[in-house]
């Protein structure tokens, strides 16, 4: 029936109608995009650049001032419209699952002290309806492989991953938002992006950039300097489509002698599937001390 009717108007000579039907029937038949509900924290890391500190307690809850960055993470992401946080963790990182937990004896030892506004504080850690899911890594296989131990919780859904290594200043609701706002107009990966300059670019994964902008053709772990096809690295934040678990399942072992995510993400790339956005605030590699340390002068500064 609209077959007929579009050679019909075609007979007659009406580009302009025939356009129109064919949007109003593009939109009818359109499927919309699922939500990013769901984001994946690694956090199975043994933090060994901070050590005897991380001997017993987590990496990814050493305050920045007064929070940890995991929960800078965690407030991110919920600012992005995330509502189920899954921790990917390994052995002594049970601290994490704690944090997040309520703790009524503190609660209530800090009520009959008369100190109302640091129990709501700890009892609000997570807004009403945010749920947190803990799985465990059984052994460090790198990045893929953490993404890819989620798998069973995230399903079929699109996913957000955050490192909370990456320690990020921003404007808005955060770059995770906007990676969340890239996914649902074109329903792709999505990379947040920052210029290095420099032999440090060696030590990220760097897009190879295609002829559209914010579109990505390839992404390479960790180049040398001089064999790197750009100077965008991609940090700690990311927007999946869930094919990329097939495609970490299938994958061999890459620099390092792991299962690199940016690998699987080089695979989506060659198929037309990633597209990046520029950081838009700060980052603070958390990861290493002196990063660390930039981090808490930022944030102190910034209480002033």
């Amino acid at each position: 029936m609209i077959t007929l009717r579009l050679l019909v108007v075609i007979h007659c000579g009406c580009f302009k109608f025939i356009v129109l039907n064919c949007l109003t029937l593009m939109k009818a038949l359109r499927v919309e995009l699922k939500k990013i509900r769901k984001a994946v924290f690694p956090v199975a890391g043994l933090g060994t650049r901070f050590l005897p500190a991380t001997k017993a307690m987590p990496k990814e809850l050493l305050p920045i001032v007064d929070k940890p960055l995991i929960q800078y993470a965690a407030e991110e992401a919920i600012a992005a419209g995330i509502d189920t946080l899954i921790f990917v963790t390994g052995r002594n990182k049970r601290a994490i699952e704690d944090h997040f937990d309520n703790n009524i004896e503190l609660e209530r030892a800090l009520r009959a002290k008369g100190k109302h506004a640091k129990a709501d504080m700890i009892k609000n850690i997570l807004p009403d309806g945010v749920e947190c899911i803990f799985v465990r890594q059984p052994e460090q296989l790198g990045l893929g492989h953490a993404v890819l131990c989620a798998e069973r919780v995230v399903g079929d859904d699109p996913f957000a991953v955050i490192l909370a290594d990456d320690f990020l200043t921003y404007e808005g609701n955060g770059i995770t938002s906007d990676l969340v706002r890239g996914y649902a107009r074109s329903g792709k990966t999505q990379l947040s992006v920052t210029e290095i300059a420099g032999p440090d670019i060696s030590k990220y994964g760097v897009i190879v950039p295609n002829k559209r902008p914010g579109s990505v053709a390839g992404l390479i772990e960790k180049p040398s300097a001089l064999d790197a096809p750009s100077n965008l690295a991609s940090v700690g934040r990311y927007v999946l489509t869930p094919d990329i678990f097939g495609i970490l399942r299938n994958l061999t072992v890459g620099s390092g002698g792991e299962i690199q995510l940016a690998d699987a993400i080089n695979t989506q790339a060659e198929n037309d599937g990633v597209e990046s956005i520029i950081l838009n605030g700060c980052r603070f590699d958390c990861g290493s001390i002196r990063g660390y340390l930039d981090a808490i002068r930022y944030i102190d500064d910034s209480k002033k």
